[in-house]
């Protein structure tokens, strides 16, 4: 039967896909319009499995907190490139899943990926519709949930889409709270205080400067007090409050904290595809090897 321009602009209004695709659908249904959508969402959940293993290393991070600033997620959504993470309809999508993840709490990204979103549909059949249209691995990778007591607040500093610091921080204020969150976002600190620094991270660290120190061929006793000065200066680069404040190098955090009689309780900072391996693509060596398969 013949397809009409009218069918064509529902079902693309309906889905968001491609005009040809919407027709092709239609055909292959004989104007079915619930059918024509029940085999898009096929086609789509197919090539969300032919996806799957691509690396999706771009993307936004997204922040959101409750009214009152007590309650905050956190979360990273991936893409395969920058363009896309740029799309009207990723970045709804993002913005989504993290009012989803605060309204919720979910346990984690897989019991995330099971709550339904404002069109009644979950998460993953959102994203494997979205990979359809989009044509590019698409991927809800983590997330963190903060709270803050009586005497705190959470506060946050994006820079840009890809980098996202939210912090709570106790009988302070906003500016101070974004203040810190800026410094974090730039400074890159493991964790707030030295307490906090994992023992395996220090133990690490020790072993590499005593192999150092033991090449200069000093004895064990001036070893010991080279490696305890050089521990410190680490501890001081890697934590939150030695570290000194990026609006002014002559005080670290923690003399600013204590000067406002401030207290940062914890932080999270997340970078769009921090620890994911990319690959690098040699276009050139690919255009030859197309062209001698060709041959």
């Amino acid at each position: 039967m013949a397809i009409s321009a009218a069918q064509v602009k529902e079902l693309r209004q309906r889905t968001g896909a491609g005009m040809m695709d919407c027709k092709k659908m239609l055909t292959e249904t004989d104007g079915d319009m619930e059918a024509a959508i029940d085999l898009m969402r096929k086609s789509g959940a197919a090539k969300a499995d032919k996806k799957a293993g691509r690396i999706a290393a771009e993307g936004r991070v997204v922040i959101v907190l409750s009214d009152d600033k007590k309650e905050g997620a956190i979360v990273e959504v991936n893409s395969e490139t920058d363009f896309v993470a740029k799309d009207s309809n990723f970045i709804e999508f993002a913005e989504e899943v993290a009012a989803t993840t605060l309204a919720d709490k979910p346990a984690d990204v897989a019991a995330l990926s099971e709550l339904p979103l404002a069109s009644g549909e979950t998460i993953t059949e959102v994203r494997t519709t979205l990979v359809g249209k989009i044509g590019e691995n698409i991927k809800v990778r983590r997330f963190e949930l903060l709270a803050a007591d009586a005497d705190s607040e959470i506060s946050f500093y994006q820079h840009g889409e890809k980098i996202g610091v939210a912090v709570v921080l106790k009988n302070g204020n906003d500016a101070l709270g974004k203040d810190i969150a800026m410094h974090i976002a730039a400074s890159r600190p493991v964790c707030v205080s030295e307490a906090e620094v994992p023992a395996e991270v220090l133990e690490r660290e020790k072993a590499i400067l005593i192999a150092q120190a033991q090449e200069s061929g000093k004895p064990m006793e001036i070893i010991e007090k080279m490696i305890q000065g050089r521990l410190r200066k680490y501890l001081a680069e890697i934590t939150l409050l030695g570290q000194a404040f990026v609006k002014d190098a002559d005080q670290t955090v923690e003399q600013l904290l204590k000067a406002s009689g401030a207290e940062v309780t914890s932080f999270v900072r997340f970078e769009v595809g921090e620890g994911i391996e990319k690959v690098e693509e040699d276009f050139a060596a690919e255009v030859m090897a197309q062209v001698n398969q060709a041959g």
